[in-house]
């Protein structure tokens, strides 16, 4: 009898103590300022309880159980916390979250010349992080074409089925007015931009920065619709090595490696990448899809750092690509009948980069930068052969000094293009540019909400004169989640014979520029966005952007066919309008992220009766992205509806939709991985034919679609330094 007491009794205080519970509040704050964090999520695992903290940083919770309660704290960009408190007697309890990496308000962007962060830069910047980067550099090691395909409103146009050629257009224009950047440098335009997308592979890359519409200002001609620059990892005191492997069952293989290291007055990067391809056709007409392809990149850099402020490195960025396409037969047999038709680009890239930055006290700085670039490409086709050299040189001097409220940035350049044709070729198409140019840039914060940016560039080429180049954004942001920001600019472009056009028609009987008659490309673009960002269901982030843009092209360059045969660049009498929207949506769940994305491209070519569609642009784009991240594993699911297009003879294309999905394994050596692109094999030839007779000298219509299908790939990453996972 007293055991059976005694046992009850033990069984209500037990029941008694399980049903007691606390209020508790929890308060989170930034280790380093000491400043309360809004919007951290707080999360109860055991209960399935999560709350997301106040404008104090605070959070509460209503009858927790008294007893250990394992906690989760996040906040985006700060090092998440995972402890146990003891519910009890104490009901308050503060944590101070450390800053990490990745928080887009703590990330320098380059491509603004100052040393603001995101949150406080007047200009729009799409910033594409090491993470992101690192999921595109497992679908596709050989080029970054992936990382700028899944952006919104930006489109990866193919110009050629046999060698892969592809130029960017953002928000609807063609690749010339967009300006390709390397830390800073423009190392990729004129003769070699249909090449150079296939050209930079992104494991050496620790960021994307994207300005869309005129960037002019800051950067001169060329960045009409926008620039991409492409911010190189930099060595750290801890060393990093990445072994990447590839093999696709279209048959390429692809080997990266990355090593760098730092020490008090030195330190290193080294990359290099190989890349084999062997001609593929899904659809056995006897013609690639994909070219044989035999590709070599290094890039070795080599820093010193004379003191805490001073940082002095010098690069070399080399590449060996040879690529043919065309008849299979041909391409690994050799000529048989009515097997004559290649199209080979052997192509060579030797540039060299020196930068010295030192501050030079608490509030300036003093920046200095030289890139010499040469380019040698070889174009064979049948019957016909265009070859020449390139050489691109650049020099810059920017000084930034900064206040309590305002950022000053002077800064001059000299930029000189020069491309020299073989003096073989039947139609000499030399050209020599030399532009010198000078800048400086204002940030003004009126308050904590309103920040405004003004420049002013003046631009003269020695042949086409000055270019007066102002701009202006101002932006609006609370505590509250919201911001909004609207500018505006103009822009220049120099005329040269590398066009898609001529791209598209191998620059055969295609005549060189008349400076004479030939005016330089104008433009003006207005961009207005709204941002804000909230928790819903106090578990799920939620972001929205919302941008709504126009530019448009004076002088628009054109490649008209004339009645002898040949093709002469003449100046469009009206303007090429582009205007449109893009919609970008986040929500962040535990270990689940999902981005929903939308692009209007209205592109009008008013020079033409009726103001039709600019050709090979979708009017309608969309796009989903699952992504599942945990420690051990990563899976991205995509999903992109393109919409349908016009070819240039007026005929409308069909819509279509692509899939991919991405299984990744982290391990203690590094990561596994198994990628299927396109797993539903979407391809052009399933709407109309890729190749057009006769065999022996075969057409090729536009490219609107993917052309090489399905693609299956698996791979490991090996970083014998710095990973810790477990198995």
């Amino acid at each position: 009898m007293k055991k059976a007491l005694l046992t009850t009794l033990f069984l209500i205080t037990s029941i008694l103590s399980f049903a007691q519970t606390s209020d508790i509040s929890i308060s989170v704050g930034n280790a380093e300022t000491n400043e309360p964090l809004m919007g951290a999520t707080i999360y109860l695992e055991e209960l399935e309880k999560g709350a997301v903290t106040d404008f104090d940083g605070i959070a509460t919770f209503t009858e927790i159980p008294i007893g250990n309660q394992i906690i989760k704290i996040s906040y985006i960009g700060f090092n998440t916390i995972e402890t146990i408190i003891e519910i009890g007697a104490k009901k308050e309890f503060s944590f101070k979250l450390e800053p990490g990496g990745n928080e887009l308000d703590e990330v320098v962007i380059q491509s603004s010349r100052s040393t603001r962060t995101v949150r406080k830069i007047p200009t729009r910047i799409e910033y594409i992080g090491a993470e992101e980067l690192g999921e595109k550099a497992v679908m596709n090691p050989t080029n970054i074409s992936m990382v700028l395909r899944e952006s919104t409103g930006i489109q990866m146009q193919q110009t050629s089925l046999s060698s892969g050629n592809t130029n960017i257009r953002i928000q609807g224009l063609d690749g010339r007015y967009t300006q390709l950047l390397r830390d800073g440098f423009p190392l990729y335009g004129g003769f070699s931009s249909g090449l150079s997308i296939l050209q930079i592979p992104p494991l050496d890359l620790q960021q994307f920065e994207i300005i869309k519409g005129s960037a002019s200002t800051l950067y001169g001609g060329g960045a009409i619709a926008g620039l991409i620059n492409m911010v190189s990892k930099t060595p750290d005191e801890e060393p990093a090595l990445d072994i990447m492997l590839t093999q696709t069952q279209a048959l390429g293989s692809t080997a990266n490696v990355f090593y760098s290291q730092r020490n008090e007055k030195y330190g290193v990067s080294l990359y290099g990448s190989g890349h084999y391809q062997k001609a593929y056709d899904p659809e056995d007409d006897g013609f690639s899809n994909i070219p044989k392809t035999t590709s070599v990149s290094f890039n070795p850099k080599f820093y010193y750092y004379p003191s805490e402020n001073t940082t002095f490195w010098i690069g070399l960025n080399g590449t060996y690509d040879d690529r043919i396409g065309g008849d299979i037969t041909k391409i690994e047999s050799g000529e048989n009948g009515i097997h004559q038709y290649t199209e080979e680009n052997v192509s060579k890239r030797l540039s060299s980069q020196a930068v010295y930055e030192t501050q030079i006290d608490s509030v300036s700085s003093l920046n200095i930068k030289n890139s010499v670039s040469f380019f040698d490409r070889k174009l064979t086709i049948p019957d016909f052969i265009f070859d020449g050299k390139q050489t691109n040189t650049f020099t810059e001097l920017t000084y930034q000094k900064a206040a309590n409220r305002t950022d000053w940035i002077f800064g001059a350049n000299l930029y000189s293009f020069n491309f020299d044709e073989n003096d073989k070729a039947p139609l000499q198409r030399d050209q020599s540019d030399l532009t010198y140019g000078a800048f400086i840039n204002n940030i003004y914060d009126f308050s904590d909400n309103w920040i405004l940016e003004t420049g002013m560039r003046a631009d003269y080429n020695t042949d086409y004169g000055f270019f007066p180049l102002p701009r202006i954004s101002l932006l609006y942001k609370n505590d509250n989640g919201f911001s909004s920001r609207i500018g505006g600019g103009l822009g220049y472009n120099i005329p040269d014979i590398f066009t898609e056009e001529a791209e598209y028609v191998h620059f055969e009987n295609v005549l060189a520029i008349d400076k004479s008659s030939i005016k330089a490309e104008r433009s003006y673009g207005v961009n207005f966005d709204v941002n804000y960002q909230t928790q819903l269901f106090d578990a799920v982030g939620f972001s929205i952007n919302q941008l709504f843009y126009v530019s448009a092209i004076n002088n628009g360059l054109l490649l008209n066919a004339t009645d002898n045969g040949f093709f002469r660049f003449e100046n469009a009498t009206d303007e090429i309008l582009s205007k449109g929207a893009e919609t970008n949506i986040k929500f962040t769940y535990k270990d689940f992220r999902w981005f929903l994305n939308y692009a209007l491209i209205d592109t009008k070519l008013n020079y033409l009766p009726g103001n039709p569609q600019k050709p090979l642009t979708a009017k309608h784009n969309a796009g989903s992205v699952l992504m599942y991240e945990a420690e051990k594993w990563r899976i991205g699911y995509e999903t992109f509806y393109t919409g349908k297009q016009l070819l240039s003879n007026g005929t409308e294309t069909a819509d279509f939709i692509t899939m991919g999905l991405l299984l990744m394994r982290n391990f203690k050596f590094g990561s596994a991985f198994v990628n299927f692109e396109n797993f539903t094999d979407r391809r052009q030839s399933s709407f109309s034919p890729l190749v057009l007779p006769p065999h022996d000298n075969p057409g090729f219509p536009e490219i609107y679609a993917p052309t090489d299908g399905f693609i299956f790939s698996i791979g490991v990453i090996i970083k014998p330094f710095g990973n810790e996972d477990d198995d």
